[in-house]
């Protein structure tokens, strides 16, 4: 918008990840609000919590058919770019593209079944064959596909998708947003966490995440009693890892719902190093998590249990130490080791804000992603400058 677009994006009411609709929004047919000069439309979808395969593909085709009858009513892009946790979700660039005649890009987040059929959320082969259909079919005609890795775009070619469609745009991170805050003792105060060396992990407790390794290891290090394990955020998992954490009687293990953005930065503040993991599969060699964005700009040391592209990322940077993923004893050993090597713990977050600041800044990315859209652009206006872009 700051550049000269004009931006419209047809969303849904925020609920996520518990299916329940954030106070001061409703699940209406049509909302339209503007925000930073945005023009922000939502639309109506099944509200579901973030768990369960049927519930979640039905939440996000009804966001796909909303978007798509919401698009008749609105002015005329210059391209629609969808994103795509879920190809459901995704097509409905392709169905405005048709309607309103113009270009389709498609933003890949996520390998999409491959990610599903990785954490064993489908296993029926009709179904996963029926939805690699549609994942080719939304290859093939999209006008440009924008993946968020390296890796995603090898994939895509192994699809026959020709090279000149694809274009990496990583994600990054906002370094004024995520900058490093000194010290946190009245929420350390309010936790009961005050002088710990405090191992976090914030975002989704899912499926692929495997976060029983957290509580293995905190088990392990029971009798270290100035080590913490702080955990926030929510998913299809946190119940039962709750209930896991309170039948091995962890008290090292501190569990809480997923907080406001406002105050992430006094979580961060109190931290002492930062936990990236995923189950081990080859699918998540794949993956950047974005929270390894956010870690780096907050100067915070991580331990990573990616394997793969994030894991060459994190050794790039100098910021952090890579464990095999699941590996609890490993992961155990590593915090122990950071907890007594504070100027380690320094230098490795040192070397991380560093290095986000000079790869990964989301403004000089978002400009990428803008020169993108331009170019597919240019094919229905005479510059850049008219361009008029709709996301999702």
């Amino acid at each position: 918008m700051k550049d000269g677009h004009h931006v419209t994006v047809v969303t849904c009411a925020p609920n996520h990840p518990q299916g329940r609709v954030y106070e001061g929004y409703r699940n209406l047919i049509y909302q339209h609000e503007t925000r930073d000069g945005i023009s922000v439309v939502r639309v109506w979808t099944f509200v579901t919590a973030n768990e369960g395969f049927l519930k979640r593909t039905l939440n996000y085709i009804s966001y796909m058919c909303s978007a798509v009858i919401a698009s008749l009513f609105l002015p005329k892009a210059d391209v629609v770019l969808s994103t795509s946790p879920q190809f459901f979700n995704g097509l409905a660039g392709y169905f405005v593209g048709k309607v309103k005649r113009i270009p389709w890009m498609l933003e890949i987040r996520d390998l999409w079944p491959e990610s599903i059929v990785a954490v064993g959320a489908i296993k029926n082969p009709a179904i996963i064959k029926m939805l690699e259909w549609i994942e080719r079919f939304a290859y093939r005609t999209a006008d440009r596909i924008v993946p968020v890795t390296n890796s995603f775009k090898t994939y895509i070619l192994s699809k026959g998708i020709e090279a000149e469609k694809i274009i990496v745009v990583k994600n990054g991170v906002d370094l004024a947003q995520y900058a490093p805050l000194e010290g946190s003792s009245a929420l350390a105060e309010e936790l009961g966490i005050r002088g710990k060396f405090v191992v976090s992990y914030f975002g989704t407790h899912g499926m692929a995440h495997h976060l029983e390794t957290i509580l293995q290891a905190a088990d392990r290090l029971g009798g270290k009693t100035n080590i913490v394990f702080l955990m926030v955020g929510d998913g299809a998992e946190r119940k039962a890892l709750v209930q896991m954490r309170d039948k091995m009687a962890l008290d090292n293990v501190v569990m809480l719902d997923q907080q406001p953005k406002s105050r992430m930065r006094e979580f961060w503040a109190l931290s002492n190093i930062s936990l990236v993991l995923l189950k081990k599969s080859d699918l998540f060699k794949t993956v950047i998590p974005s929270k390894i964005f956010e870690s780096l700009a907050m100067a915070k040391p991580i331990i990573l249990g990616v394997e793969g592209e994030s894991a060459d990322l994190l050794r790039a940077a100098k910021a952090g130490i890579c464990i095999e993923p699941e590996h609890a004893d490993d992961l155990a050993a590593r915090v122990l080791d950071l907890s007594q090597n504070p100027e380690r713990c320094r230098q490795l977050g040192k070397n991380g804000r560093q290095y986000v600041m000079e790869h990964f800044d989301r403004t000089v990315l978002a400009r990428k992603l803008a020169s993108v859209i331009e170019t597919v652009g240019r094919k229905t206006v005479l510059g850049p400058e008219e361009v008029s872009v709709s996301l999702r």
